[in-house]
């Protein structure tokens, strides 16, 4: 059996009595886009600063690459490379000197490789042009280029997308899958559950503890046991209050326009009686998926 990139026991980082990362289990497989999924302060980056030996833990044990995190630390960085949330650039360099001096920590000097990674970041023809000068999807491409520059088999992404717009995080998914295709094994982390999809496996993160992991598929059929309805109703919040007094429902949500359902056993007409009962127009009631969304809201439950 190959042994995995990444493999986690018990891994755990307290900060005085607040617990940052309480004993989480996983292991990542080589090659695998691995999202970690939650809300911000759910331990997330904590855990990728220990994966990288930035962070000493205060129980457990993990190993990267076939190497432990805390004992061989600078062998794991000089095999993988990070995309932090605060990716540090410098503005009053272009583009191909930024890559340079960051190739440069690495012993990285053919100005090929350079060029390479600009062309493969989708930064080729912006070579002189200056960092400041570049939008938000632009300045994190350049990141992901200094994260790969030394050609790294392994890449932690610290939440890649956050304050860019749709079109631009769409294109930079289908940068890391480009680079899956050529055997780099990726942990992301994301708080944006649309975005998670994404990923071949997703582990679910909440006040420091892991509560699942698994395929998105997997996750909505082990973890949703009831039936999804979208229900077009009005007033939306009189609809709210009928239908989260009604047996059988777990969970009522406003979805925009209309009410996201999940019940056990709940038929269409019962709930199309209770809403009338209550003198609330239904449009319509109709079969809906199972989402990430839905998975973390009852894992968090």
């Amino acid at each position: 059996m190959t042994e995995p990139v990444i493999s986690v026991h018990n891994l755990t980082r307290r900060f005085g009595d607040f617990v940052a990362v309480d004993h989480v289990n996983f292991e990542v497989g080589k090659g695998e886009i691995v999202g970690y999924l939650g809300p911000n302060g759910s331990g997330k980056t904590t855990t990728i600063r220990m994966l990288l030996g930035l962070l000493k833990p205060s129980d457990g044990k993990a190993t990267v690459l076939g190497y432990d995190v805390f004992k061989q630390s600078e062998e794991v960085r000089l095999r993988s490379g990070y995309m932090s949330q605060k990716f540090a650039i410098y503005d009053d360099l272009t583009t191909f000197e930024n890559l340079t001096f960051y190739g440069g920590v690495y012993g990285v000097t053919d100005k090929a490789r350079i060029q390479h990674t600009l062309e493969l970041v989708g930064l080729a023809g912006h070579e002189n042009a200056l960092t400041r000068d570049l939008s938000t999807g632009w300045r994190q491409r350049l990141s992901l280029g200094i994260a790969l520059v030394h050609e790294p088999k392994l890449l932690f992404l610290d939440e890649p997308t956050s304050g860019v717009d749709p079109t631009a995080r769409r294109a930079f998914w289908d940068l890391i899958y480009e680079l899956a295709e050529t055997g780099v094994t990726i942990l992301v982390t994301t708080h944006y559950m649309d975005e998670a999809e994404y990923c071949e496996r997703v582990g679910v993160m909440r006040d420091g503890k892991l509560l699942a992991m698994d395929t998105p598929t997997n996750l909505k059929k082990t973890i949703i046991k009831g039936d999804v309805w979208e229900a077009y109703a009005h007033p939306l919040e009189r609809g709210l209050e009928a239908l989260s007094a009604l047996e059988g429902v777990e969970r009522v949500g406003l979805a925009g326009d209309h009410l996201r359902v999940i019940s056990l056993g709940v038929e269409k007409d019962a709930m199309q009686n209770s809403l009338a009962g209550e003198n609330i127009a239904v449009e319509k009631i109709e079969r809906g998926e199972p989402t990430l969304e839905d998975v973390f809201l009852s894992l968090a439950r």
